[in-house]
């Protein structure tokens, strides 16, 4: 008689190699199984023996009670992605899989913090999306900083704003080219959560994308499932969020107040300050009438030649925002000494480096695995190295013995 893993649920069995980005026969080849018995686990039609359930969490690097903790019932609100139709669905599967864990860290968070509250403004959402135009997105825009006390220059750190106004947001890496961001507002939750990609793109993208995020959450919430089945009515809906992005993070009186002309070195000269892209200048000022479409398009031609479709000019410059609110929740528990690392990694049951990640936290602070450092060698008999004026020197040596 096989002896199996009491109480093991196959659906975090599931969830753990999606995580993974596995298939089922991978996952098998992995640990040394059949896929049929892949299968079986995964619909808890069996479990695997306590020998395989020991490869399975090394292999994947889970923590064991993972396996054994039910599943919450799944959440029905609508996950808008930026990429309906060409994101890869294990990267789909993988990102959707980290907002549950994201919902469980703020669960968890919560035991110990008060959060800021949710802070959106009210508005008279049109029974019909489609019958949303650019007017519209333009004064929800001011709205939205108005009520955010923002004023209409430069919009100041993004994240730290969103956070701030109750809207807890988290990067992962997403490991597919068209997924760069997601949001959710759960029904039966105050609080919205924004995804974004780790790995895509510049801090100027990212606050974009952000800012995109944003209008899914304030306009399209309560929007029927099916509608983002249909490619027509999701271009809509993520033209509507293009728009108002660029509302939000270029107001138009100021915007153009500082723009001496609608070329790429004007644009040039505004991205540091406003922390905008070119490419989205470009499309706000056609959107504003400042530029045709012939104009328009000798801009893009031009864009291309300067070789800005794959890196803009200061996108290497222009340092990404990070968020805040999971991180230093993390750090003041373990500072305060409120919770230990075990205690926390105990409660949640989820790996040290993923939690390091959600929660935009310094590598090794949960995990213990801090970055390689690299022994600077020191030649026999040579003189100390004494620092030029303006520079600062590292000195690497071996601490005297005590005593």
């Amino acid at each position: 008689m096989k002896v199996g893993t009491p109480g093991f649920v196959g659906a975090r069995l599931t969830e753990a190699r999606q995580a993974r980005g596995l298939t089922a026969v991978s996952l098998a080849e992995i640990i040394g199984v059949t896929p049929q018995s892949i299968s079986q686990y995964e619909k808890n039609k069996q479990s695997p023996s306590p020998e395989i359930m020991e490869i399975i969490a090394e292999r994947l690097n889970f923590p064991k009670e993972r396996f054994l903790a039910e599943i919450p019932s799944q959440d029905v609100a609508p996950i808008f992605w930026r990429s309906n139709v060409t994101a890869v669905k294990y990267a789909r599967d993988r990102a959707e899989i980290r907002l549950g864990w994201i919902k469980d860290i703020i669960a968890y968070q919560s035991k110990f913090f008060d959060f800021p509250a949710l802070n959106l403004p009210k508005i008279d959402v049109p029974d019909d999306f489609r019958k949303v135009d650019s007017r519209f997105l333009d004064n929800l825009a001011l709205t939205l900083r108005d009520h955010w006390d923002i004023g209409t220059g430069p919009m100041p750190d993004l994240l730290l704003e969103m956070e701030n106004n109750g809207i807890v947001v988290s990067r992962i890496t997403v490991d597919a080219e068209k997924l760069d961001a997601f949001s959710q507002w759960p029904l039966e939750s105050n609080i919205p959560f924004v995804v974004l990609g780790r790995d895509k793109a510049s801090a100027v993208r990212q606050r974009f994308d952000a800012a995109h995020e944003i209008l899914h959450l304030m306009l399209h919430r309560n929007i029927d499932k099916k509608r983002l089945n249909s490619a027509q009515d999701f271009k809509i809906l993520e033209d509507q969020a293009h728009y108002f992005a660029s509302s939000l993070l270029l107001p138009e009186r100021q915007f153009v107040d500082e723009l001496y002309g609608c070329s790429l070195d004007s644009f040039l000269a505004l991205k540091e300050r406003w922390k905008v892209s070119i490419g989205a200048m470009i499309m706000r000022s056609k959107a504003l009438g400042l530029i045709n479409a012939g104009e328009t398009q000798r801009l893009w031609i031009n864009y291309t030649r300067r070789g800005w479709r794959q890196v803009e000019a200061l996108d290497n410059k222009i340092d990404k925002e990070r968020p805040r609110l999971l991180r230093r929740s993390m750090e003041s528990l373990l500072s305060e000494r409120v919770q230990s690392v075990a205690q926390i990694l105990s409660a949640l049951s989820l790996p040290a480096e993923d939690l390091e990640e959600i929660c935009d936290l310094d590598e090794g602070v949960l995990s213990g695995k801090r970055p390689e450092q690299k022994a600077m060698p020191v030649l026999k008999g040579s003189a100390p190295m004494v620092a030029e004026k303006g520079t600062n020197i590292v000195a690497f040596g071996i601490p005297k013995r005590k005593g």
